[in-house]
This record gives structure tokens, sequence and C-alpha cells, in this order.
């Protein structure tokens, strides 16, 4: 019998069509990102070419005759700076008769994004004996749909399409938005005297040619995309790639730098630090990492906040830009539809047309209750790496603004707890980090019915309040330090009264709104190991189960264990393995000194690193257990890069050595640290404590780690604890 399967989340990602079935290409720079097929193309499903959260490009095609090409190799260059694509001619027959063997042709094509244009190149080259008639098309259009449309929403009327402009050489395509936006995408092709356009319409340019031996010739296509008033500033392919380099070099030169002993590790760093270099996004306040590509190329809170502390060790400007951004949007005023409240930290922010007309609420929406305490937990953390006195005296005001919404409208039934309940009709259910209708619920599946208090939210106001405690005293506050520290200890005694679960030997997930604890294995307990607030006991026991079989998956640690009531390893949040939280996790047992529960986390995901396309790993993936001679499962709709699972392998290899790095006493401070086997060497190159900057050098022994100074610049002390 046929039924239909509801499904509760109006958020949730249609997958009628998986990426995982096939390796996407993608690029991003600023507002512009791409994704692409192996060959370059456009297809059907999440690809396209996007802007301010619209698609400008939603299919794109090359042909070559008749046919598609054939695929020899497709990447994106370790630096993201550039698709690269070989393919080649497949067979071409005449009255049964093959004229032109596969394989006679090569086709070059390389495609990047700079100030809101694709550009791309493609270079055909003869390599047989005799001359070749050439015969190339790019088919392409235009939907301008919205992301959330992409995503599988439907709306009950949308703008309307403008006439399109074909003139030779160029293709103009405009739609007119409900939010009274005109939204354009131009084409624009060039082609050498030896390829002739021969076709042009609004669907398709045709060029045709006769190359000899060994003869090459390039075409080059452009796309550009632009919104309202704002034109695209449009260069020569060379001359915007020029651009394009200089600028990437400059920002590596002054980046901190990591090698170790082992290529796969090195692979998976430097494609990690080029996925985060990425998604970080300029904005009026400062680098914002932008959440995911493609579903989240936007500011979110939490992600931003999260993704600063994992590299807060190798990039500090990124948690100053991120605390920036958050305190000039902080909220103002209770704004249900929002979910706003005073001094609350924002959840996203979209700029696409659907958000203007607030057909979703993430225009400017608030419905995070985690992210107000990690703001403040990363302005804590971000004082300790940089000392900088000045900006932490700045956004004070908003400090005391997220601490005064934790106290009044976080706890609003007054118990000591924070607690979320929606008050958007069109807002999230639920709005920790694990945010899908179905992510909290007791032991025996039924879904906890708000407010809820989650557990690792708890932890995060403990640690936030003792942050802003250490901020306090250093700003000449004394008597708020000690209410602040007051109120974090009461917080701690309580916590583990109300969430240890003696029977499950761990936190409970969460509080329902008649306080029962949702008695349930999660990886949320782990987050009380990375805010300190679990105690010695307790952290031990929660460790320990957390590296039981039924959560450690071998790849890593699953959201929930497999023995609870809602594990399915393809969920997204029940059951599946967020590199992330690994690693928020690994650095709450490095803490407590789990050491070598650290390294079998670090273990884990390495290994997934090597099985994933491009060293890339994904947001998430799936939980199933870790088989012989296999790789992780992949999730159909994953981001990918996702900024926080780029960043997750810095906070990991930090867990690892231990690594704090204070500008203020000038020192760099290991303790007890370890490195698996894999690793042998770490060379850390350009790591900046303050004024001063040190190259370290790093080998493994069979007891210890030695740590040698290669070079020092400046007033700085590297101290260990073994």
């Amino acid at each position: 019998m046929n039924r239909v399967i509801q499904v509760e989340n109006q958020f949730y990602i249609l997958a009628s069509s998986t990426q995982a079935d096939e390796r996407t290409r993608v690029l991003k720079q600023g507002e512009t990102f791409g994704v692409f097929d192996c060959y370059g193309d456009i297809q059907p499903s999440g690809q396209g070419l996007y802007y301010d959260g619209t698609r400008f490009l939603s299919h794109l095609t090359l042909k070559v005759g008749n046919d598609r090409p054939l695929l020899l190799s497709s990447t994106v260059r370790e630096d993201n700076g550039l698709l690269a694509v070989n393919l080649t001619n497949p067979d071409v027959s005449e009255n049964g008769q093959v004229i032109v063997p596969r394989g006679t042709l090569h086709l070059f094509r390389a495609k990047f994004l700079w100030n809101g244009v694709c550009y791309e190149s493609l270079r055909l080259q003869n390599f047989g004996l005799e001359p070749v008639n050439v015969s190339v098309a790019f088919e392409f259009g235009a939907d301008f749909a919205d992301i959330f449309e992409v995503r599988g929403m439907e709306r009950e009327c949308k703008g309307r399409r403008l006439d399109d402009v074909v003139r030779k050489g160029s293709v103009l395509f405009a739609y007119e938005g409900l939010d009274g936006m005109i939204r354009k995408t131009w084409i624009e092709y060039a082609a050498p005297p030896a390829l002739k356009p021969t076709k042009f319409s609004r669907t398709d340019v045709h060029f045709t040619g006769r190359l000899q031996p060994q003869e090459d010739a390039h075409l080059f296509l452009t796309i550009s995309c632009e919104t309202g008033e704002s034109l695209s500033v449009r260069s020569s392919y060379e001359d915007a790639y020029a651009d394009a380099r200089s600028t990437a070099e400059a920002a590596k030169v002054r980046s901190c730098q990591i090698e170790t002993s082992n290529e796969w590790f090195n692979d998976w760093l430097n494609r990690s630090m080029a996925d985060l270099t990425m998604m970080v996004t300029q904005t009026e306040q400062g680098p914002y990492p932008y959440a995911g590509v493609p579903w989240y190329s936007t500011p979110f809170g939490r992600d931003g906040i999260i993704t600063a502390l994992e590299v807060l060790w190798v990039a500090p400007d990124i948690a100053k830009g991120v605390l920036a951004f958050l305190a000039a949007t902080q909220a103002k005023s209770v704004v249900p539809e929002q979910d706003a409240q005073p001094g609350k930290i924002i959840h996203e922010t979209r700029r696409g047309e659907m958000a203007a007309l607030k057909e979703v609420p993430f225009g400017q929406y608030y419905g995070s209750v985690d992210a107000t305490p990690l703001f403040i937990m990363l302005a804590g953390d971000y004082y300790e790496r940089t000392g900088d006195r000045a900006f932490i005296d700045a956004i004070w005001p908003n400090l005391e603004g997220a601490l005064h919404w934790i106290d009044i409208y976080g706890d609003m039934d007054g118990d000591g707890f924070v607690e979320y309940q929606r008050y958007s009709s069109k807002g999230l259910v639920n709005q920790g980090w694990k945010d899908s209708h179905d992510s909290v619920f007791h032991v025996d599946g039924t879904l906890a019915e708000g407010p809820v208090a989650l557990c690792e939210v708890q932890a995060y106001v403990y640690a936030a309040k003792q942050k802003a405690a250490e901020l306090a005293a250093v700003l000449g506050h004394r008597e708020r330090a000690a209410e602040l520290l007051h109120q974090a200890q009461n917080l701690q005694e309580q916590f583990e009264r109300a969430f240890w679960c003696e029977d499950i030997s761990t936190y409970a997930l969460a509080l329902d709104g008649k306080k029962r604890p949702c008695t349930v294995r999660t990886s949320n307990a782990g987050h009380a190991l990375f805010a300190n607030i679990a105690s010695k006991d307790h952290a031990r026991r929660a460790a320990r189960n957390l590296m039981e079989k039924s959560s450690f998956s071998g790849w890593g640690i699953r959201t929930i264990a497999s023995s609870e009531a809602r594990y399915n390893p393809m969920a997204y949040h029940n059951g599946s393995i967020w590199p992330h939280d690994n690693a928020l996790i690994a650095c709450g047992f490095a803490e407590y000194g789990f050491k070598d529960a650290v390294l079998n986390v670090l273990t884990g995901l390495f290994d997934s690193s090597c099985f994933v396309d491009l060293h890339r790993l994904p947001e998430l993936f799936c939980g199933f257990h870790r088989r012989v001679g296999e790789g992780p499962t992949l999730y159909p709709v994953a981001c990918a890069p996702q900024s926080w699972a780029s960043a997750s392998v810095f906070l990991l290899l930090q867990a690892c050595l231990g690594l704090t790095v204070r500008s203020l006493q000038s020192n760099v401070c290991f303790s007890y640290p370890i490195l698996p086997e894999s690793l042998k060497e770490v060379r850390i190159k350009n790591l900046e404590v303050g004024k001063a900057s040190l190259d370290l050098h790093l080998q493994r022994h069979a007891q210890n780690v030695s740590i040698n100074i290669l070079r020092r610049d400046g007033d700085v002390e590297v101290l260990t604890v073994k």
C-alpha cells in the first residue's frame, strides 16, 4: 500500500537529485558561487551560478558537434582558484564511417570567479595528422530562481521575465522580481579567426572552423551577474585572472602555514585552508566565513563563531571579523516574526527575493539559542589569543547585551537554564545546532515539547559567563566579574544535578518543557566537555560513552548512538557524523586529558579525508560503521565545502598538541602534546603572537613530542607541560 510521507520541516532540502552520485565542482568568490559538474557544465538540480541568493545561470552545456565531449580529468586546483577540465572528442561519424577518431581533439576548459563574473576559457587543439573541421557550441539558460526555490520550496507567484536581448557577441537575460529588483545575466563570448560564430540565439551559440595539425584556438565566455543599479566590472580573462591570483598570493603570505611529514595529511590541511579562504567573504565589518555551498552561502551566527573558534590559533583576524559583524547585527528589540529579542545574536541573514518579501523569515533571523553565549565565548578566547583590549572595550556593550539576553529572554521561566521556543510561525522548531524538526526526543522516540533546554547550551552559558568575568576584570568591572563567576558556579552545580543521567552514564540531550530529561546518548554531551562544565568523573564516563562502538563509528562520533530509538545513519542529525561536532568534542577530550580519544577522533576524520573527493570533508556524512576496504558513506545533499567542516582539522591538531597562544603573556604553550603515528613531524610557519612570530618544528617520539624553534622574531616564549 502506498502512502504519502509528510515532511514536517518546511525548510527540508529536497534530494530528488542527489549531489553525492557524481562529483560536483565548486567555486566561490565574494557573494558569487558556482556549482558545476565534472565537465564544467551546469545541469538541473542544485547546480548553477549564484549571486546574492539567486541563481543567475541555471543551464550551461558544452557540445562538440552534436555530442557531449568525453571527460579525461577534472579538478579544482588546490588553492580553489581555478576549475580545470580536460576533455576530448568522441568518435565523429559520417555515413557509417568514423571521420574524426576519438582523442583527436584536446579541449582544456578553465574557469574562475572574480567580482561577480564567471570567466571561462576553452582551448581546442588538433593532435591528429590531418586538418579537422571543428564545431563546438555552448547551450545556456537562466531561471533566476531564489535559493529556497532551488532547495525545493514552491512559490504562489513570481516576478516576470523581461525580454531577452540577443546581439552578436552577447546575450542578456533579465528578471524583475516581486521585490522590485531587476536581476541581469550577461553572457558574452569571443572567438579567434580560426573559429567563427555561425549561430547565436537566446539559448545557444555555435562556432565552426578548421584546425590544422597541432594548431590550437581559444574561445572565451564571460558570464556576469548584476542586480539593480550595480554593474559588474568585466575585464579580459587574463587581466581578471592576474588580479585574482595576486590577491590570493598576498593573503597566503600573511597567513600561518602548517606542513607535516604526511603528504595525505598535507592534502587535507591545504584543501581545508583553501576552502576556508574561499568561504571567507569581506563584509563592512571585516572577514566572515560564509557557512557552506550551495545552501548556506551567507553569514550564519553559530557557524561563523564555531569556525572562528576552530581556526583562532592560526587566523585570529577571522574571529575579529565575526565578532564585529555579529555585534553590528545584534537584535535591539522584540520582533516575534524574526525570533528576535534585545541582545540576541543573529542566526542567519539572506539577501534573495524570497527573504526580501518575507516569504522566508531569514532576511534577518534570530532563531538560534546558542549563538548568543557562543558570541561571548569567542570574545573571551579572542582576547586571550590577541590581547586586543581596544576591540573588546568597543564591543563590551554588545557582550553585556548578550548576557542580558541570556538572563532575561533566554531563561524564560527563571529556572536558571536557557531554553528556546520559536515565536515565528515560519521559524525553526528546534534552535540548537541540531535544528531538524525531529532532533530532540525522549528515549522512546517521542519528540520533546518546549520550551527546550539543551545540554550544550547550558555548557556554553557556563563558559560564556566565565569568559565574560575575565573580560570584565580586564576592563575594571570587578563587581561584575565576581557576579558572573558566582553565576557560572551556580549553573555548573545545577547542571550536574539536572542533566547527569546515571543510568546511561552521560548527560541528557535536553530537558523538555516539563523539565523531564531526554535520556538519550548523543554527541551533545561531548560539548559539555568542550565548555568545561562537566565534573571530572562525569567527563570521564561521558567520554568513554562517546568512544563506545554504538557512538564511535570508526570514522567519527555519531550525533546519536546506534542504540537509540531514532537512530538512522542516513538522517541529517540523528545518526550522521559531522566533522565540526567531532572537533569540538575532541577539544573537550583534550581539556580533561583524554588524549588517546583525541587521537582516535583525529585518525577517523583523517582517514575519511583520504576517501572523499579533493580531500574535502563535507558538512556531514552517514554514520554507518566503518568497514574494511570501504570509505565513509556520503550524505546526498551535504554542503561541500562547509566552513566549520573545513576548519575542523585545525582544532583537531590544536587538541592533540594542547596548544594555547597567549599574546598578552607573549607565549605559546603546549600541554601534554601528542601526535598520531601517521604524523612524524609537523612544521608551523609564521605563527603570530602579538607583534612577534615563530617558526616551529615538532617531532613525534615514542613517549613524547619534541618542539624546536626554527625562527623567533620578537619577544615570545615557548612553554611545554608534560
